[in-house]
């Protein structure tokens, strides 16, 4: 199928974009890898008047580190990040993560802020950023406004932007040379979106502890009774384990209450995966 009509704008700057963007009053959409949008459009399962395209903007493009945390432009590509191998501390994170999206040719188009934006709950970023406490700036006609990612995302393609906002950037926490990561993926064929991701962050010295669950059928949710025995879990032995692993189970039957008895057990064998890997 093709889209319906509509008509293409390419705004000089993000002040231009926003302007389009609220003179489209909710029939606009910007357009900035298009991995996501393009499909919509072709299925015509959306038919905006107005396609903003902010691909090109500068502005959206930069990627600052500084001694407490690493900001990232809404219109980098996963490919500049898997490029970048950026110095994130506890393996470099965020270059592994983008190397697992899609393949090249997608990784070249698609950004970090559209998959946010998108918000699928099956996508590599959105539970990743939430383990690492990240922060979404939105800008828009009232100005700039953070929200963690655990509250932006707020259900499957739903989040909390509102009239006339954009992501502008996400702001990630420098991690300290104590944190451990783990994390787990299961994907049909390698590069798919998953079927069900755990997300791990033990950072002793910043005293941060994260357990995230996400999948095709659950959008980004933190283990809270499991982040909670991992921070009390000092020794980091197969005891500790086992002790963490017992209380992320209750939280498991708590988020996937609903999910038939594949992703539960799916859901799982990665949070345990991914909790042995930041073990080690």
């Amino acid at each position: 199928m093709k889209p319906a009509k509509f008509e293409y704008l390419r705004p000089r700057g993000v002040d231009e974009a926003l302007k389009a963007l609220a003179a489209g009053n909710g029939d606009a959409r910007l357009l900035a890898g298009g991995q996501s949008l393009g499909v919509l459009l072709n299925l015509r399962m959306i038919e905006p008047k107005y396609v903003i395209d902010i691909s090109q903007l500068a502005e959206l493009k930069g990627i600052e580190m500084s001694g407490t945390a690493i900001t990232i432009g809404a219109g980098v590509t996963h490919a500049a990040i898997e490029d970048a191998n950026l110095n994130d501390a506890a393996g470099r994170i965020l270059a592994k993560v983008a190397v697992g999206i899609a393949y090249r040719t997608v990784r070249n188009r698609g950004t970090i802020g559209g998959s946010l934006a998108h918000a699928d709950p099956a996508a590599d970023w959105p539970p990743v950023l939430m383990a690492l406490d990240a922060k979404v700036r939105l800008r828009g006609p009232g100005g700039r406004r953070e929200l963690p990612v655990s509250e932006f995302i707020l259900g499957p393609l739903t989040t909390a932007l509102e009239a006339g906002e954009m992501v502008e950037s996400v702001r990630i926490p420098r991690l300290t040379k104590a944190a451990r990561w783990g994390r787990a993926k299961f994907e049909i064929k390698p590069g798919d979106f998953a079927q069900s991701l755990a997300a791990i962050l033990d950072d002793r010295e910043a005293r941060r502890a994260r357990v995230v669950l996400s999948g095709r059928a659950l959008s980004p949710v933190r283990l809270t009774g499991a982040e909670e025995a991992l921070a009390n879990a000092r020794a980091r032995s197969p005891a500790d384990l086992a002790a963490v692993m017992k209380v992320a189970e209750q939280d498991l039957a708590r988020v996937s209450a609903r999910a038939d008895e594949y992703d539960r057990s799916l859901n799982r064998v990665m949070v345990e995966r991914a909790l042995k890997e930041a073990f080690v």
